[in-house]
């Protein structure tokens, strides 16, 4: 026995009732096992503006803009929910009668996250598009998440370019 007024102990014994009380589970209840199913909501896409226009810009000059916000939404459901979302310049820029600027005059740079659910996530490095780079990435956590962010297109135009409306097309993917 513990003596709360002055915090001792005694050796007494008590004793309580002669046996337990209540009833004890008959042989003819059981258990039922439960099961449900978890299913995913979507997959794993990426949405990206249709068009998107840079700065104009003089011969031997650098035309940059923004894309406006790419997104990917992962709705797998998955335990391991990781991913990389790449950019690449799928179509050279181009005017009729000039010639293409390619890949390692283009400079792509993610920016930071917009409105990120169930990260961590991780930006890509800036650099050419000489060929697929890193846009963004998920490589660790579980379940639904998503992001968006609004990469800048930074397009070093050679002196010797003619005049012209260039267009080329920039593809992001995710896997």
């Amino acid at each position: 026995m513990i003596d709360t007024t002055t915090d001792t102990a005694s050796p007494t014994l008590l004793t309580v009732g002669g046996g337990p009380l209540g009833e004890a589970a008959s042989p003819d209840q059981g258990g039922v096992v439960t099961t449900f199913q978890v299913t995913a909501t979507g997959g794993l896409t990426v949405a990206v503006p249709t068009s998107a226009t840079l700065s104009g810009v003089t011969p031997g000059g650098t035309a940059t803009g923004q894309l406006g916000n790419v997104a990917v939404t992962d709705e797998r459901s998955l335990a391991d929910a990781s991913w990389v979302a790449t950019a690449s310049l799928t179509d050279n820029f181009t005017t009729p009668g000039g010639s293409p600027i390619t890949g390692s005059a283009v400079t792509y740079t993610p920016g930071a996250a917009i409105n990120p659910v169930n990260g961590p996530f991780t930006a890509g490095t800036a650099g050419t598009l000489t060929s697929a780079r890193t846009a963004y990435s998920k490589t660790s956590g579980s379940g639904d998440n998503s992001v968006e962010w609004n990469p800048t297109l930074d397009v070093a135009v050679p002196a010797s370019a003619v005049a012209g409306t260039y267009s080329g097309t920039v593809t992001h993917s995710v896997a």
